[in-house]
């Protein structure tokens, strides 16, 4: 790629972005961080996972980015009596003209661009486990037949932090295949005096499409290679790589040789590691890392990550990925925390 188709691309992929963030901005109040969350996860080819109290706009933001692309949306109520044949479809028998009977598959709501799990915790882990197999082979498989699902493919799931009784936590394995998890705050006084204003009024604000129908999926995969292809400097692999291994208790307690690489000197954030955390983010969390820095790089119009890249979008990347123990939830110590700690002393190490 050229220079100058670069930049092109570049400045394609800005305007791209901004219009689809302004057209969800007509009808969601607030949340200007989230949705870009959102946004970044979704042309770096991942999912995400969303926590906040009912009616603070999780499904009006996925569906207005729906809208936005002109893509298709499913939206799918997690119980605990839905089934995995509910989400991913089922065979049933079909009668021709002629008299011959066969099965058929039906699809589900997973077939969709752009699918919305609304309080996944709420289903058993054997409903919760037919969506993984969606979102990580980006396909369905049914009576031994696997059914591919079109892309872009996008799920945004969704925890209630209330209410916790009845549900199935999402084990770990299933929260590593999300890129990003974001929390939704409760909207502010203005925030909410326009919320009442803008949905209680005569005229309802609508979201106008920024791609058109026939080649929106089409277009929405070439924005997504070109976020592959943004560079990425050895130095900032080893970044990554380090922020990751920060995480990890046994690498912080030096048990890798890592607390020896450093003389010995074991920072604070290596202490609250060490102290209060169980598992740490597995290597997706540094893929996450990278994927989601590339679209800001992208957003700043530069073809190379930057270490500020990696550190914007560290929280999303790494906060579900880091399991914290008993200890920590004694304390009072969030995985938030734990995280800013590993940025800080990170930016410390020696090159």
């Amino acid at each position: 790629m050229t220079p100058r188709v670069a930049s092109a691309a570049i400045t394609d992929f800005q305007a791209t972005f901004a219009a689809v963030r302004r057209e969800i901005a007509k009808v969601v109040i607030g949340h200007e961080r989230v949705v870009e969350t959102i946004l970044t996860a979704f042309f770096a080819g991942g999912h995400v996972l969303i926590e906040g109290v009912p009616g603070t706009g999780k499904t009006l933001i996925v569906r207005s980015l729906a809208e936005a692309l002109n893509l298709s949306f499913n939206r799918i109520q997690f119980t605990v009596d839905l089934m995995p044949a509910d989400i991913t479809g089922t065979r049933i028998i079909n009668e021709g003209v002629d008299g011959r009977r066969e099965f058929v598959f039906v699809p589900g709501p997973v077939f969709a661009h752009l699918l919305l799990a609304d309080e996944i915790n709420r289903a058993t882990p054997k409903t919760q486990s037919a969506l993984l197999e969606a979102m990580a082979e980006q396909q369905v498989t049914a009576a031994g037949t696997s059914y591919p699902l079109a892309p872009p493919f996008f799920v945004l799931a969704t925890l209630n932090p209330i209410e916790m009784e009845g549900t199935y936590q999402l084990p770990e394995a299933q929260l590593d295949r999300f890129l990003f998890k974001v929390l939704l705050e409760y909207p502010s006084q203005a925030e909410l005096e326009r919320i009442v204003s803008t949905t209680t009024s005569a005229e309802l604000a609508t979201v106008s499409p920024v791609l058109d129908r026939e080649h929106a999926p089409a277009r929405v995969e070439e924005l997504k290679r070109l976020v592959r292809h943004v560079l990425v400097a050895p130095d900032v692999e080893g970044y990554v790589a380090s922020l990751v291994r920060m995480t990890v208790p046994a690498a912080a307690r030096g048990g890798d040789g890592a607390g020896a690489a450093r003389g010995g000197r074991r920072a604070g954030a290596e202490e609250d590691v060490a102290r209060y955390v169980a598992y740490g983010s597995s290597p997706r969390g540094g893929q996450a890392l990278v994927l989601g820095a590339k679209v800001m790089a992208l957003l700043d119009g530069r073809p190379h990550v930057t270490f500020e890249d990696i550190d914007r979008v560290a929280l999303a990347a790494l906060r579900h990925r880091v399991v914290l123990n008993f200890a920590a939830e004694a304390a009072g110590i969030d995985a938030a925390h734990v995280i800013e700690g590993v940025l800080a002393a990170a930016r410390r190490l020696p090159a």
